[in-house]
């Protein structure tokens, strides 16, 4: 019979929406056919695949691609899944996966010649659309430094369409260490800011991000700090010549991180 929500092991991944008990187990929850085909994709990711006998029919490849990797794949009723499940009209399945942390010297020592830095960013939701853009941009990594928000978050790994299984993820807990150590591999420290004293097309006519490139991005609410803006080599920001006020993070961000993907190309 289907596993209801009162199985055990569906009442244990149940527990990884919140985030001491992902830290705990080092598990987290990808929801939906895309986000579980990219994480099957990367080799010792998935831990169980549940899905609602409707969702394992029709994504038969899935189950398939689980079931040759030795994956338990578990079916569970619609109220299961329901409870599994984050969004108003989930999609059938969920697979539980481990962490996918690297350290900041690791991913550093892979070379990468675009990194983002998520300082201080507590919106999931803002926090997954830069990943997805710094994904789609070339990025090597995605640093989520500081008090920043758990990239495990169900929002934060729905934005990212799972961009997050693409790309080295690191968490660290200063940010003004995280940019001595991106410093220290070769990178320029570029900061955005609307107050910033170089402008983005400036830099993009004089060369200056065609050189291996890590962009800080602060909270929506309330930006870089002041010590970390003055610990960049630049602070940069986005021209506007329309009469907005601003651009919202994430949109600051794809524009930043593609004018620095054209220069690298």
């Amino acid at each position: 019979m289907p596993f209801t929500p009162r199985t055990p092991r569906v009442a244990a991944a149940r527990r990884l929406h919140r985030r001491r008990d992902r830290d705990a187990a080092g598990r987290f929850l990808a929801e939906g056919p895309q986000a579980v085909r990219e994480a099957l994709a990367r080799p010792g990711t998935v831990v169980e695949l549940f899905g609602t006998p409707a969702a394992l029919d029709r994504h038969a490849d899935l189950a398939a691609l689980a079931a040759r990797a030795d994956l338990p794949v578990s079916e569970v009723t619609d109220d299961a899944l329901a409870a599994l499940a984050e969004t108003v009209a989930p999609q059938g399945l969920v697979a539980v996966c481990g962490h996918l942390d690297v350290s900041l010297h690791a991913a550093l020592a892979a070379g990468p010649r675009l990194v983002a830095v998520l300082a201080e960013i507590r919106d999931p939701g803002n926090a997954g659309t830069v990943l997805r853009t710094a994904d789609a941009a070339g990025a090597g990594a995605v640093v989520f430094a500081g008090d920043a928000v758990d990239p495990y978050n169900g929002k934060c790994v729905r934005a990212s369409a799972g961009s997050l299984f693409h790309v080295d993820v690191v968490r660290a807990p200063d940010p003004h260490a995280v940019v001595e150590a991106l410093r220290a591999a070769g990178l320029s420290i570029f900061a955005t800011t609307g107050y910033g004293d170089s402008d983005l097309d400036d830099l993009v006519d004089s060369g200056a991000l065609a050189a291996p490139s890590a962009w800080l991005f602060g909270s929506e609410a309330h930006g870089l700090s002041e010590e970390l803006t003055a610990a960049a080599d630049a602070r940069v920001r986005v021209p506007l010549h329309g009469r907005a006020e601003s651009l919202n993070l994430a949109a600051a961000a794809a524009v930043c991180l593609y004018a620095s993907a054209r220069a690298l190309r």
